[in-house]
């Protein structure tokens, strides 16, 4: 049986592996994740953005989130909530994202 704090770990890396189709980083250091919440028999909920509420993969990026957390041997059940408040803004990024992007 997986702990919290493992769990939580292995949806991190699943989120990791979930890009923005137009920007080569990953949607965890873009800053789009604002919570991880994991609740009793290893039920994940995610909070997350998009860089804009007309990004043309609006309806994929939540699904594709969902799918990779389900992969997670052990999971329950998955809730990606989608919000634009706060509207996200490139101070949300990571270090990393904004190297890679040439922002520093």
């Amino acid at each position: 049986m997986m702990t919290e704090a493992e769990l939580r770990d292995k949806v991190m890396d699943a989120i990791k592996m979930v890009y923005d189709p137009e920007i080569p980083v990953d949607i965890y250091e873009l800053g789009l994740i604002y919570d991880i919440k994991i609740y009793p028999v290893n039920n994940v909920y995610i909070l997350m953005t998009l860089t804009s509420p007309a990004c043309p993969s609006a309806g994929t990026i939540p699904g594709e989130v969902e799918e990779k957390i389900r992969a997670i041997e052990g999971v329950g059940d998955v809730n990606v909530e989608l919000t634009f408040d706060p509207p996200y803004t490139q101070d949300m990024m990571s270090e990393v994202a904004k190297l890679e992007l040439g922002f520093m």
